[in-house]
């Protein structure tokens, strides 16, 4: 029947059935080839029963595995490579492992608690602990403590420009301390010494790290000189600071006594210099040449320490405790000096010899070596006359800062 009637026309009443434009290319296999193969998967399965039946028991029971593994749909398989379970994983391992390896252990016989349960291998947090603690004893399973150095603490809490503005402060109050020495008498600088004890500290402090900025340093230079000579050899260090020489030379057999303002209490010896030295001497009967008597000391040395307006008496008194022909080693800073032959001729009054000098060592630095010589006793008028020519030596001052 059709839906429209139009005159002259007529539409057949059976539809037409639609052509596909699209041509399968897939190939369809024929039906005795496909019953050739079933047949063929069938042998091969006798094959493998015989097979297996002839193999050991325990062999025979892995090839199962493996078989049953492998026939599993490829979509599992994709999916186990995707997901990679662990359980899925597992069992993949067992199928790899030999079936010689698949023999379960046999029983160990039983011994004590402690031999049964292995020491558990730690975790990564109780191995990062014990490292941090120390090596760990094997007997005990316990961090070893191992002893620390204790650090001292230096400069605790203060920042750069801080301790550049100490040091510097350091400076200056060495600066002006050094100046009121050199301006000074002896007793003035004994008696400010004995007042207050930190003011030869802060000195001493000072020297040492000004000494850091020179090319050499007398005291090491005499350190170096003195370690030649023979043993038991007495030499005495006037003026000597915190006793360096004695320190360097000690341990090699030589005997140094340390004489200066303040006592350390266990290398110096507290005295005023330039007024008395207590070791044993004399200066000789007035008006009559001599050497003196009673000396023990071979070598007198001032490295630095010609300081006060009455320095030439410490030099009086190092004359009375040599021994005769003993020496004299005095180290000055160059810029001191108003006249060195003056200088020299000073001390050749006092009764002593130049031997050599020199200003090879350093450019800051004049080395003088004297040899003690008989002389006449002079009276006290004729000593303070001496003492005017003081002069001849300036006090080290410095520049405002």
């Amino acid at each position: 029947m059709s839906f429209f009637s139009v005159p002259g026309w007529s539409v057949p009443a059976t539809p037409i059935k639609e052509q596909s434009t699209q041509v399968s290319k897939k190939r369809k296999r024929p039906a005795s080839e496909s019953r050739n193969v079933e047949s063929a998967a069938i042998n091969i399965e006798k094959i493998m029963s015989k097979l297996t039946n002839s193999l050991p028991e325990e062999t025979r029971k892995g090839k199962e595995i493996a078989t049953k593994l492998h026939d599993k749909p490829a979509a599992k398989k994709q999916k186990r490579k995707q997901s990679q379970t662990s359980a899925d994983h597992h069992e993949k391992q067992k199928a790899d492992v030999p079936a010689s390896k698949t023999k379960p252990a046999p029983k160990k016989p039983k011994k004590a608690i402690h031999d049964e349960q292995p020491a558990s291998r730690p975790s990564a947090k109780q191995s990062k602990k014990a490292k941090a603690k120390g090596p760990v004893d094997s007997s005990t399973s316990e961090p070893i403590t191992t002893p620390t150095k204790q650090k001292v603490p230096s400069d605790t809490g203060l920042t750069t420009l801080q301790k550049t503005m100490r040091d510097k402060l350091g400076g200056a109050r060495f600066r002006l301390i050094n100046e009121n020495l050199y301006k000074s008498d002896s007793q003035t600088a004994h008696q400010m010494m004995r007042d207050d004890p930190q003011v030869f500290e802060e000195y001493h402090t000072g020297f040492r790290h000004q000494v850091l900025s020179w090319p050499t340093n007398p005291v090491e230079h005499y350190v170096s000189v003195f370690s030649s000579y023979p043993p038991k050899t007495v030499i005495v260090d006037l003026g000597c600071g915190d006793a360096a020489l004695a320190k360097g030379l000690l341990p090699k057999g030589l005997s140094v006594i340390s004489f200066d303002l303040v006592s350390d209490n266990k290398y110096v010896v507290e005295a005023d210099i330039c007024t008395k030295i207590p070791l044993p001497g004399s200066e000789g009967p007035e008006q009559e040449k001599s050497s003196g008597e009673g000396q023990i000391a071979d070598v007198a040395v001032f490295a630095l320490s010609l300081m006060g307006v009455n320095w030439l008496n410490s030099l009086r008194e190092a004359w009375r405790i040599l021994n005769p022909g003993g020496e004299l080693h005095i180290a000055e800073v160059t810029s001191r000096f108003t006249d060195i032959e003056q200088f020299q001729n000073l001390l050749g009054s006092i009764g002593f010899r130049l031997k050599g000098t020199d200003d090879s060592k350093s450019s800051h630095f004049t080395l003088f070596e004297f040899v003690k010589v008989p002389r006449l006793n002079k009276s006290e008028g004729e000593w303070a006359k001496m003492l005017s020519k003081g002069s001849v030596l300036k006090p080290c001052e410095y520049k405002r800062r």
